[in-house]
C-alpha cells in the first residue's frame, strides 16, 4: 500500500531524514515513534506530498504522491497543530472537504455528528481544543479514505472521547480495510491498536517490526542467586544490557524463550521471572543504545 525506499530530506545544511525505507500494508494500523526532532512530522508530510523529497521514492498504491492530485484524494491527514478558518462551522468544512474528495460521505457525516455531539453551525473556532481534534475526526472520517494520516490524534481529548476516537478508527480498518499511520508519544495506546511499529532516530530508522513480533523475540528477565551471579550464565545469553538492584539482576535480552529458561534453571537460580517488553521498554531501550540515558529506567 504504502512504501517509502531511501527517503532524504534536508532543510539547508540540515538532513532531516536520511536513507529512510518502511512499508506498510493495506488494512493495519503502523506506528511511527521517535523522540522530538526524529524526523516524524517531516517524514509524514513527505508521505503526504507536502515536501519534496531530496532523494528516494513513496508511493501509494503504486504511484508516487507529490504532485498527484488522484492519489492525494486517497489520503486524509490531521497533523497535531490543527487550523480552521476563522468563521467556518462543522458543516462548512465538510462542504469544502467534499469539494476535494469524491468518497466523502454525508450519510458518514452524520453518523458521526450524532457520535460526536458537537453543533454543527458553531464556529469551530469558538470550540475547546479537545472539541476541535473532534471536528478534525469528524470531517476525516466522513470523507472515507483509503489512508489516515494521523500526528498526534487523541492528544487533547478526554479519556471516554479518545475511546470512542479509536473505536471509529479501527472500524474503519475493519470493515473498509483502510490504512492507518499514526505518529504518537503514548506509546501505551499505540501499544493496543498498531500492528507495526518503526522507531525513528535522528532521521533514521533504527528499528522496523510486527508489535508480536517484538514481544516474542526480545525480554526483561529478571534473576536472583543464592551465590554470585554466574558469569558464564550472561556469557551463554544474548545480553543487550544488565542491570543490578540489590541480590536481584536485571538483564535485557534477545533469544527464544525456550531456550533462555532451560539457560537460566542449569543455575538453579531462586527467582527466575522472564517478560515480555512493552513497546515504552523496546523504545527506551533502542534509544539508550544512541546515546540516551536510560539506565534503572527498566525496573
Amino acid at each position: 500500500m504504502i512504501e517509502i525506499q531511501k527517503v532524504t530530506k534536508r532543510f539547508d545544511d540540515h538532513t532531516a531524514l536520511r536513507d529512510v525505507s518502511l512499508s506498510v500494508q493495506r488494512g493495519t494500523v503502523f506506528g511511527l515513534v521517535g523522540p522530538n526532532g526524529s524526523g516524524k512530522t517531516t517524514l509524514i508530510k513527505c508521505l503526504c506530498g507536502v515536501y519534496r523529497t531530496n532523494g528516494g521514492t513513496i508511493t501509494v498504491d503504486g504511484q508516487t504522491v507529490y504532485d498527484n492530485p488522484a492519489i492525494k484524494e486517497k489520503i486524509a491527514y490531521i497533523p497535531d497543530d490543527l487550523y480552521f478558518p476563522a468563521t467556518y462551522t462543522p458543516r462548512d468544512m465538510a462542504k469544502f472537504y467534499s469539494t476535494m474528495f469524491p468518497s466523502f460521505s454525508w450519510e458518514k457525516y452524520k453518523e458521526l455528528g450524532a457520535l460526536f455531539g458537537l453543533d454543527e453551525k458553531k464556529r469551530v473556532a469558538r470550540f475547546s481544543k479537545g472539541m476541535q481534534k473532534q471536528v478534525a475526526f469528524w470531517i476525516c472520517m466522513s470523507c472515507c479514505p483509503e489512508v489516515i494520516i494521523l500526528d498526534e490524534p487523541v492528544d487533547g481529548l478526554d479519556p471516554v472521547m479518545r475511546k470512542k476516537v479509536w473505536s471509529v478508527i479501527l472500524q474503519e480498518v475493519e470493515t473498509r480495510a483502510v490504512t492507518v499511520l499514526i505518529s504518537s508519544h503514548n506509546l501505551r495506546e499505540l501499544e493496543d491498536v498498531c500492528d507495526y511499529v518503526c522507531i525513528l532516530h535522528e532521521g533514521e530508522v533504527i528499528l522496523q517490526k510486527a508489535l508480536s513480533d517484538m514481544k516474542s523475540d526480545t525480554f526483561k528477565l529478571q534473576l536472583a542467586f543464592a551465590e554470585e551471579f554466574p558469569a558464564e550464565l550472561e556469557a551463554s545469553l544474548s545480553v543487550l544490557n544488565h542491570t543490578e538492584s540489590g541480590r536481584v539482576h536485571l538483564l535485557i535480552l534477545r533469544g527464544e524463550k525456550e531456550s533462555i529458561l532451560e539457560a537460566v534453571h542449569r543455575f538453579n537460580p531462586i527467582l527466575a521471572d522472564l517478560i515480555p517488553l512493552t513497546l515504552e521498554e523496546v523504545f527506551i531501550y533502542e534509544l539508550g543504545g544512541k546515546g540516551y540515558d536510560f539506565k534503572n529506567i527498566l525496573h
